[in-house]
């Protein structure tokens, strides 16, 4: 068998062994699901097999289990099943059936169509698949990829995928060199596709896997299964206990399974053979609290799956008429083994199946059927870890199960590790040997786990049954001891790690470096060790500039350009060693003149007046000594007015006030023990230029002026740079600044003046020393401009021989003021028009000539009428504005004009609070004002109740736009209807006012006591005869002792005509007398009962009446409709109405037949059945038929109006629509 290589070490990828090909496994109680329960599997959804920590505690399995099979008696002796092993079919049989006297035996595979019907099944049930992973072979070390596909048409987001192997295993923790998980999305057909690959394929890899995709509250799932064939010459090799635990990710073995949980420290004991035990007995018999014991001592894995199966075997099993005998609960068999059930019919000649996992098993070399009688015998040959399941057998209706348990023996430690001592730096082996080829082990150092990884210095070698712990780079660290351990037993050793003798073969030597150069201090030692480097005592940290190299035994400090701060004692320390080794640096550097911060030509300039300081940055090492002169002289340090100063990073040339003879070239020499330098500089002196003269003001505007000047004579030894310009009012001292940008040229233009006011302007030069004294001030100046053209020029009204124009003045008028208006005029023939300009107005080309004034004299009126025109000619209009500055820009009418009286029919324009009733008090005053329009003037006719108005009584005042009816003090004969009739020519308008002056009532007609018992009383009477003009609204019901005649109000806003008085004093007698009440108050009089009301103390018992229960339920109903509504747009806008019933209805709003619902732009209100719905500054959109629907269980009623929304252009509705505002009339000639 060929040896497995270091990538191939200890590899599995599912948890348990799969079954036979066609046969998909089913794991213990917590493991899969049968393939044939699809919906079962999903609502179990994944399940863990085993509880983590109650499979650290399982333990290590045992060496030997006793098989079950042989205490039940079942299976059979040994000759027996060394007499038939797996396979051992005589040659030449085939597949053919094999008959004898006594039993029967045939050979053979599943059906075909099975697999495609469990798919077809599991097809129609899926909600998210548009393709599903299909059941697949492959041959050991070959490799295999299963494709799911979901429609993303109807998701928002990436659905989720899981891949299982069994019921619990999630393979996303598996992923590695042996499988990959794959997604990609196709944008033009919307569907996601999820691939898992299974790489150099293993034979334990085979068995059933899931995959399951959700996505919110949507669930699919599917299973499949693997089948892995050996390749020609393999010999499998399965370890299924190496997939009692998962391997860490990212490491070297990651998408493997370990069983380090199941592994614990103990002592390493010598291996006695222990006697076979029988776990199930154990089981049977012992305390629930003893089982986790029992399952760690004897390696039981599943014990929850256990515990489940002796559940079940502990039921009473009811006496089948199938089975003469049953099968037993459980059997046991080793791997490799045979395994033998037996049953026994009460009929004969019923059919047997057996099934595993609930797959019908057909006979093969693996599965063979024997008949005896009326016995039933299935053998299991080979038994591997994947046949570890329930098996059933059905006979007729009956059936019944059993569990087989395939146990795998344990790996011992054949050969144990060793003490090794070993030196730090070197490699360091543990060996040591198992019983089985590719076993699981776990290393551990001091008792804790080791795990490695790609940067761990521990790795794992298995080469067979060799096991080698490898340590690379041992330190003292490293020192331990180790053990391994396996499922049969542990080996430990010690290791030791020292350090090597240290010699120093190159030391460290003292250097002398010029500054700016590189600094290389180099040692060798004999060990290949790390070690520290440090300056005058602190340690050295590696920068972009300082470099520390470590190859081998040779240590490196490299400094590149070498500084100043880089001067002083260094030493190196290797680690862990006391040995040290010192060097010295000493850091030189030639004398330097920096003159960076000087032009070109080295040339300074100062100020006459001024102190110079001229500062020299210098560098060398040791620090230089600088001397200055000039013209072959020393300058000196010292006090004087030129003098010189040192210091160790720069020397300074002083002058105190500046002088123009201080000019000149001035020299610098250094000198050092590296070198010398030198270096000269000119020093300049410079003064501000003369003032210019004073500037000429050549042109004036509204706001502005221009102005020019001439270059002052002096420009003080340095060029002009410009000039700044400042001005004042002549009556001000304060000067304010024009300009803070120099000005290059010597004219400028002041800006945003104020017209009207006397101005000077004054110029200051500027070179690059400073800034002049002020030139003398200006001529004073006034600024002054004409107005704009007058605005808003509009048609006022026109006759057939004169027109009227209206007009706005103008934006701006400025400080010259307006004195008036000119109009002016032609008529058409006279010139053509051309295009509108880009305001929309049309302009005019016509010669002065054309144009005739209409006014001779300005007017200061914004209205004119031009008379004397011949009708039905056109005219063209426009108007100037003038004042000092002279007449502005015309405005122009923006088209021609007829001359002709226009006809506009009438059309009144009733407010919204006079179209329903208008009601007012007796002594208050109606001011009513009806707008109306209408061309020419129309006439006005009003009318009450159809007869004419007494204007002796009723005031009525017309204008061209409204009429107003005025009423100082209301009586109740000014009620009734009054029609207002407009008439332009032989166009008549239309419309009534309903007026009603209302009144307090009269008092009740009659008052009359009906009964007295008791201490009540019992009152009716009459409504008053006169109401007011108005519904009486209730009434107040008074009391008095005929001793006192002092009156007690007893009820209030009552609405009935009788009533019943209570708690009266026995003994006394009492009047009565009660007031109407409207809603302008109570009547003035009340009416009084004429007899009184005695109390007697004895009296008859009352018996008080039984009266039946009112019923106050009614239907919804409409006691005011809405009405049909204007509004403004911008404007909010109310529709009210009001409604009652029992129960209260609910209400909804509509607006055409759309109910109206969370819209910020609505309000809705209900207050004492009166309903509001207001909409907030409307648009034209928001106009149509709103609707007012109320609900209750007693009925349904509507009510609809309609709603007009209109928009103001300049003072106009919509085209031809007038606005009337505050009584005024504005219209718009189109």
């Amino acid at each position: 068998m060929p040896e497995p290589t270091k990538k191939e070490e200890n590899e599995v990828l599912a948890p348990a062994p799969a079954p036979p090909p066609g046969e998909p496994n089913k794991e213990k109680e917590a493991g899969t699901a049968p393939a044939k329960e699809p919906n079962k599997e999903k609502e179990a959804g994944p399940a863990p097999a085993k509880e983590p920590n109650k499979e650290k505690e399982a333990g290590p399995a045992p060496a030997k289990e006793p098989n079950k099979e042989k205490e039940a008696g079942t299976s059979p002796g040994k000759d027996e099943e060394d007499a038939s092993p797996p396979g051992a079919l005589p040659p030449g049989l085939g597949s053919r059936a094999l008959e004898r006297k006594d039993s029967e035996w045939s050979i053979g595979e599943p059906p075909a169509g099975e697999e495609q019907d469990k798919q077809n099944a599991n097809s129609q049930l899926s909600t998210l698949f548009v393709e599903k992973p299909q059941g697949g072979a492959v041959k050991v070390g070959e490799n295999i990829t299963f494709i799911a596909k979901v429609k993303a048409e109807d998701l928002l987001r990436k659905p989720t995928v899981k891949w299982f192997k069994g019921k619990w295993m999630d393979l996303a923790s598996k992923a590695g060199k042996h499988l990959q998980l794959k997604e990609t999305f196709e944008r033009h057909s919307r569907v996601y596709t999820f691939e898992m690959q299974i790489i150099k394929a293993k034979e334990n890899y085979a068995g059933n896997y899931r995959c399951e995709v959700t996505y919110k509250d949507k669930f699919d799932s599917c299973s499949f299964d693997l089948e892995v064939h050996e390749s020609t010459g393999t010999t499998p090799n399965i370890d299924i206990r190496s997939a009692f635990k998962r391997s860490g990710e990212g490491q070297e073995d990651a998408g493997e399974l370990d069983f380090s949980g199941l592994l614990k420290r103990r002592e390493v004991k010598p291996q006695e053979e222990q006697p076979e035990v029988d776990v199930w007995e154990l089981l049977k018999n012992a305390k629930p609290s003893e089982y986790e014991k029992i399952a760690f001592q004897y390696g039981i894995t599943d014990l929850r799956g256990m515990l489940k199966r002796l559940k079940r075997m502990r039921r009473v099993e009811k006496k089948s008429a199938a089975f003469a005998r049953i099968l037993d609960p459980a059997y046991q068999v080793d791997k490799g083994g045979r395994v033998r059930f037996v049953v026994e019919l009460a009929d004969p000649k019923l059919e047997v199946k057996w099934y595993k996992n609930g797959q019908e098993i057909r006979p093969s070399t693996k599965y063979i059927f024997e008949h005896k009688g009326c016995e039933r015998i299935m053998f299991i040959n080979n038994c591997a870890l994947t046949d570890d399941s329930e098996y059933y057998v059905t006979a007729g209706d009956e059936k019944c199960s059993t569990e087989l348990f395939v146990r795998e023996p344990p790996v011992m430690v054949t050969k144990q590790l060793e003490d090794t001592k070993a030196y730090c730096g070197e490699r360091v082996e543990l060996e040591c040997e198992v019983s089985e080829d590719d076993a699981n082990v776990k290393w551990f150092k001091n008792g804790e786990e080791i795990i490695p990884g790609p940067k761990s210095r521990y790795h794992i070698r298995v080469e067979g049954k060799k096991h080698i712990l490898v340590i690379e780079g041992a330190t003292k660290a490293d020192t331990a001891e180790y053990s391994v351990m396996t499922t049969g037993g542990q080996s430990s050793a010690k290791l030791s790690v020292d350090l090597k003798p240290l010699k120093i073969l190159t030391p460290l030597t003292d250097q002398t470096v010029n500054l700016g150069k590189e600094i290389c201090l180099k040692c060798e030692v004999s060990e290949n060790i790390t070690g520290k480097w440090t300056k005058n005592g602190l340690p050295v940290q590696e920068t972009d500039r300082l470099k520390i190299v470590h190859k081998g035994r040779i240590h490196k400090l490299v400094i590149a350009n070498a500084l100043v701060e880089d001067e002083g004692d260094y030493v190196f320390t290797p680690d862990a060693y006391s040995v040290t080794l010192p060097a010295k640096v000493h850091v030189i550097d030639p004398p330097k003149i920096n003159l960076d911060g000087l032009d070109a030509d080295n040339t300074v300039t100062v100020i006459a007046g001024n102190k110079l300081r001229l500062e020299i940055p210098i560098s060398g090492e040791p620090p230089p000594k600088a001397i200055w002169s000039r013209a072959d002289k020393a300058i000196m340090e010292g006090s004087g007015r030129i003098r010189a100063e040192n210091y160790p990073d720069s020397t300074t040339l002083v002058i105190d006030i500046a002088e123009k003879d201080d000019s000149g070239v001035y020299h610098i020499n250094l000198k050092n023990e590296a070198g010398e330098a030198h270096a000269s500089i000119k020093i300049k002196v410079v003064d501000i230029p003369d003032p210019p003269v004073a500037p000429n003001v050549t042109d004036v505007g509204d706001d502005w002026c221009i102005m020019t000047w001439e270059p002052p004579v002096y420009d003080g030894g340095s060029p002009i740079l410009g000039y700044f310009i400042e001005r004042k009012k002549k009556q001000s001292s304060r000067w304010m600044r024009l300009n803070f940008d120099l000005c290059k040229e010597t004219t400028f233009e002041p800006k945003k003046m104020i017209e009207g006011v006397a101005y000077e302007v004054r110029i200051f030069a500027v070179n690059a020393v400073g800034i002049s004294k002020p030139s003398m001030p200006s001529k004073p100046f006034v600024p002054l401009a004409v107005t704009s053209p007058p605005t808003l020029l509009t048609v006022d009204s026109v006759t057939d021989t004169t027109v009227t124009m209206k007009w706005r003045p103008p934006d701006q008028i400025g400080a010259a003021g307006l004195d008036g208006y000119v109009l002016e005029y032609c008529f058409e023939g006279s010139t053509s028009a051309k295009q509108s300009d880009e305001n929309g107005e049309a302009a005019f080309d016509l010669p002065a000539d054309d144009w005739i004034v209409a006014n001779t004299e300005l007017i200061d009126k914004t209205k004119f009428t031009i008379t004397g025109l011949p009708t039905d000619s056109r005219i063209f209009v426009r108007v100037k504005a003038v004042n000092a500055a002279g007449a502005s820009e015309p405005k122009y009418y923006s088209q021609p004009i007829l001359v002709k009286e226009i006809i506009e029919p009438p059309k009144i324009r009733i407010p919204r609070h006079l179209k329903q009733t208008y009601i007012r008090r007796v002594g208050e005053a109606i001011n009513l004002v009806i707008p109306f329009q209408g061309k020419p003037r129309p006439e006005l006719t009003w009318t009450k109740d159809g007869a004419p108005i007494d204007k002796n009584q009723i005031n009525i005042r017309n204008s061209e736009t409204d009429t107003i009816i005025f009423i100082r003090k209301a009586e109740r004969s000014h009620s009734g209807k009054y029609d207002l009739q407009v008439k332009v020519e032989k166009f008549v308008e239309t419309a009534s006012i309903d007026i009603r002056v209302i009144d307090r009532p009269g008092p009740p007609q009659l008052v009359k006591i009906d009964d007295v018992w008791g201490e009540n009383v019992a009152l009716s009477w009459t409504p008053p005869r006169d109401d007011g003009n108005t519904a009486i609204t209730g009434y107040t019901i008074q009391k008095a002792d005929k001793k006192s005649m002092e009156w007690f109000t007893v009820i209030e806003h009552y609405h009935r005509t009788n009533a019943t008085i209570t708690e009266l004093v026995i003994g006394n007698e009492y009047y009565f007398r009660v007031f109407a009440e409207n809603m302008c108050g109570l009547s003035e009089d009340a009416t009084m009962t004429k007899e009184s009301a005695v109390i007697a103390k004895d009296g008859k018992i009352y018996k008080n009446p039984v009266y039946e229960d009112f019923d106050f339920s009614e239907a919804p109903m409409f006691t005011q409709p809405l009405v049909n509504t204007y509004a403004v747009a911008g404007y909010n806008a109310t529709l009210n109405c009001s409604v009652r019933g029992n129960p209260k209805p609910k209400i909804t709003w509509m607006k055409n037949k759309v109910a109206i619902t969370d819209d910020p732009r609505y309000r809705m209100f209900s207050n004492q059945g009166v309903c509001t719905l207001e909409i907030r500054k409307p648009s034209p959109y928001d106009g149509g038929t709103y609707c007012c629907k109320a609900v209750n269980e007693l009925g349904t009623v509507e009510i609809e109006c309609k709603l007009e929304v209109k928009v103001i252009y300049q003072g106009v509705n919509s085209p031809g629509q007038p606005v009337f505002l505050e009584g005024q009339q504005q219209v718009l000639q189109l």
